[in-house]
């Protein structure tokens, strides 16, 4: 897939020195998503080979996000699809906040799982102190279903369960 400023490409186990020092070694990036912050290249190399299966098993798709102006890794999207209902997250090197990457990411995948046959739920949740995300999927179309409290255990900020805010595609 592309937007305007990025490319959308299947994560590859060749990108996981780029993957690690852009943002899944950074604490800064990693606090609000599920998994634990990658201590190591081979953590990051455990992930990819777990991406791999679930692509081929259906169930989960990783994509890279690289500026198409200089092929650089910035980030990644995943989606999750159980039978029809659709999960998605994303993450981005703190060196590519707030210039609206997050936002054209989300669009775009948004655009091509909305055209998939027996899609019939699109969402996602986020810690209701993201607020930067929260804004991210606003613009990206979403809207907020509900406030859940006490929702998720965040690993990355000591295992409290936290209130999370719930967005679906109306």
């Amino acid at each position: 897939m592309e937007s305007e400023r990025l490319w959308l490409t299947r994560l590859r186990y060749e990108d996981a020195e780029e993957i690690f020092y852009a943002y899944a070694s950074k604490p800064e990036a990693t606090r609000y998503v599920s998994w634990p912050t990658h201590e190591s290249v081979e953590d990051t190399r455990s992930f990819l080979a777990y991406a791999r299966a679930a692509w081929e098993r259906g169930s989960d798709y990783s994509f890279s996000l690289r500026l198409k102006s200089t092929n650089r890794l910035i980030g990644s999207i995943g989606v999750v699809h159980d039978e029809g209902k659709i999960q998605f997250g994303y993450i981005l090197s703190p060196q590519q906040w707030g210039m609206g990457y997050a936002t054209e990411a989300c669009r775009t995948v948004l655009t091509v799982i909305r055209s998939l046959p027996g899609v019939y739920r699109i969402s996602t949740f986020v810690d209701v102190e993201n607020i930067a995300s929260v804004r991210v999927l606003q613009k990206a179309g979403l809207v907020q279903e509900a406030r859940l409290e006490k929702w998720f255990r965040f690993v990355n900020q000591g295992g409290q369960p936290k209130d999370c805010l719930l967005f679906k595609i109306p």
